[in-house]
């Protein structure tokens, strides 16, 4: 058993929270209970997400996707009131990590990803980890590829067939990260794989001859949220158990 707010403390500093200007807060966002036994993890704290975190008997819910988002109106009211009620009435706290939890180079979304395709040779590229690249260890068929990712991810990405008849160098971020194609590209990969697509990115794949993979924003972001809550559960002893909502964006 952990205090919420020692819980807090020990992932702000593990994730490097500070570090990041995200477009929410990281952390606790609903404090409804102090003592922490069982920790439930997901993707996104939707309300069939709190019920279900409930149903399992957790203390905390801990997920990538929280609520308070930038631009977001601050009033509790509709959904929002719903969520909300849900938690204070299972006295269920809940703790979301955005960014941070995409760049951490172990337990976050990028890292896992890369682990989870296989790829040996997985590396941040920039400071902040949110762009990972890779050298395959054998130039691969584009069909290839996508087989390996729809195998890793249970889905079939969308594939924008693009860029050159082998691929050798794969870059990455999750989520929606698709306006990163442009710097992929200018790193001289082969192809980009990310969670989302827009209508320009089909364009840019083109221009930039490369190869764009979208596999799902929820697909690709399932498994960092699933090693932290792991890494709490051994750290401090905790239960943990991740719950599946499907998503098919």
């Amino acid at each position: 058993m952990i205090d919420l707010r020692d819980l807090e403390a020990y992932c702000n500093d593990l994730l490097g929270a500070d570090s990041f200007s995200d477009y929410c807060p990281n952390g606790i966002q609903v404090e409804a209970g102090v003592q922490v036994r069982r920790v439930v993890t997901g993707v996104s704290a939707s309300l069939a997400q709190v019920q279900a975190a409930a149903a399992a008997g957790a203390d905390v819910l801990l997920v990538h996707h929280g609520y308070f988002w930038r631009g977001e109106a601050p009033a509790l009211r509709g959904v929002m009131a719903g969520r909300v009620r849900a938690l204070f009435e299972h006295r269920l706290s809940l703790l979301a990590y955005h960014l941070p939890l995409d760049g951490h180079p172990e337990l976050g979304n990028n890292a896992r990803l890369g682990a989870r395709l296989g790829l040996v040779s997985a590396a941040p590229l920039e400071g902040d980890g949110l762009l990972w690249g890779a050298d395959l260890e054998q130039p691969l068929d584009p069909s290839v590829l996508r087989r390996l990712i729809t195998d890793a991810l249970d889905r079939a990405p969308l594939h924008v067939e693009a860029g050159p008849p082998q691929i050798r160098r794969l870059a990455w971020c999750t989520g929606a990260a698709q306006d990163l194609i442009d710097r992929a590209a200018s790193l001289g990969f082969d192809a980009y794989l990310t969670g989302e697509v827009s209508e320009r990115t089909v364009h840019l794949a083109r221009e930039h001859g490369l190869h764009f993979f979208a596999a799902g924003h929820h697909a690709t972001e399932r498994y960092g949220v699933q090693a932290l809550g792991q890494h709490l559960a051994e750290r401090f002893g905790l239960e943990h158990r991740f719950i599946e909502v499907p998503n098919p964006a």
